[in-house]
């Protein structure tokens, strides 16, 4: 991520320090909006962080600033732009990514994908909201300017069906931590695989598994994906890319790095060229063989208990939120991940019998407390 790019997103960080829980909200979206932009090596604008501060700090809605934005740009439509400036599509879509990520809304479908790209990309790119009808390739960095091998044209919206009924009956209430990351992973992968849309493939996949995993209790608005959404497309990319010839296999293990940071509050390595096809093999093959879950540098407080790794999704949404917020209730658990106070019970009571989570001065004035913490 450029300097530029880093000046935008920590710009912001005061009203998280800081702000009001409905402040610090639209902030961290923001985060992740204007982060999301370096999928593509965009930059936002000085005016985009003037007008996110603003509706921050509720002196505007989501919907002004979207206006403000869009008039921004038709005034100055006749100056004179560098050829290849691509500011306004940021700035735009930085915009209704925020707008997205603030809705409470979500279906789990194909057509909910679509929505997303026209929502995204409407007046951007011609074909916004539509599933491309011609085959394409992409030279990629991380590839040494190869191609991934895209879904064929003609068979798109029969994979997003398979693919999606396939996650949609999966259950994961009985699985470990591990085990569920790496299926959510491969699901993604397979998500991004597809490239339904002629471009904006990986912020309309980004926004959507945003989406998802809050609907598994997950509050994933945060600066993994805000500082590292480079990452997280390369690791898109290694996903889904074999050269048996080299020795190069696909894996998720680049983008389970990611998402254990995002889910978990690991602190991994998420350097980009680590992942690159021609990185050094001697360093490559010793960050293989450093397991999944090696936290580098794990922030204090930032850590999950080490027992976890035996908790299933639902117990690790909840363990996020009372890590922040040791003091919060049932009720508040419950309206947070989506799941009803008599679940959360169920959860917190499974918790304490594993030996992870015990709760301090009683139910009235008291607070959670690990009992566990990794070192």
């Amino acid at each position: 991520m450029s300097d530029e790019q880093k000046y935008r997103i920590h710009g912001l960080d005061e009203y998280i320090r800081q702000g009001e829980p409905q402040q610090r909200e639209r902030s961290e979206a923001w985060k992740v909006a204007i982060g999301l932009q370096q999928v593509d090596r965009l930059q936002t604008s000085e005016y985009l962080l003037d007008t996110a501060k603003r509706h921050i700090e509720g002196n505007i809605s989501i919907y002004e600033a979207k206006q403000l934005i869009d008039f921004y740009y038709k005034s100055v439509s006749g100056r004179k732009v560098a050829e290849g400036d691509r500011t306004e599509e940021a700035d735009k879509v930085a915009t209704r990514i925020t707008e997205l990520i603030e809705e409470k809304t979500f279906s789990f479908t194909p057509a909910q994908l679509v929505s997303i790209h026209r929502r995204l990309f409407e007046g951007i790119y011609k074909l916004a909201g539509r599933i491309r009808d011609y085959n394409i390739t992409k030279n990629e960095w991380v590839l040494g300017g190869k191609t991934v091998y895209y879904a064929s044209a003609d068979t798109i919206s029969d994979t997003l069906n398979y693919d999606m009924g396939q996650e949609r009956e999966f259950n994961y209430a009985n699985l470990n931590v591990d085990d569920a990351i790496r299926h959510l992973t491969r699901f993604c992968a397979n998500l991004w695989q597809v490239h339904a849309f002629c471009e904006g493939n990986t912020r309309t996949t980004a926004v959507f598994m945003i989406k998802y995993l809050r609907t598994l209790g997950f509050n994933v608005v945060n600066d993994v994906f805000a500082e590292n959404s480079w990452y997280f497309r390369n690791a898109l990319v290694r996903a889904n890319y074999t050269d048996l010839t080299k020795g190069i296999t696909e894996t998720t293990i680049y983008l389970e790095r990611f998402f254990r940071s995002m889910l978990l509050g690991e602190e991994h390595d998420l350097r980009n060229r680590i992942m690159h096809i021609d990185w050094d093999k001697v360093e490559s093959d010793t960050l293989f063989q450093s397991v999944n879950h090696e936290i580098k540098s794990a922030k204090m407080g930032d850590e999950l208990p080490t027992k976890c790794k035996n908790c299933t999704l639902e117990e690790v949404a909840v363990l996020r939120i009372v890590q922040k917020r040791p003091s919060a209730t049932q009720k508040e658990i419950a309206a947070e991940i989506g799941k009803s106070e008599r679940t959360v019970k169920s959860i917190t009571i499974a918790l304490q019998e594993k030996n992870i989570l015990q709760r301090v001065n009683g139910k009235r004035n008291g607070y959670w407390s690990f009992i566990t913490r990794c070192l």
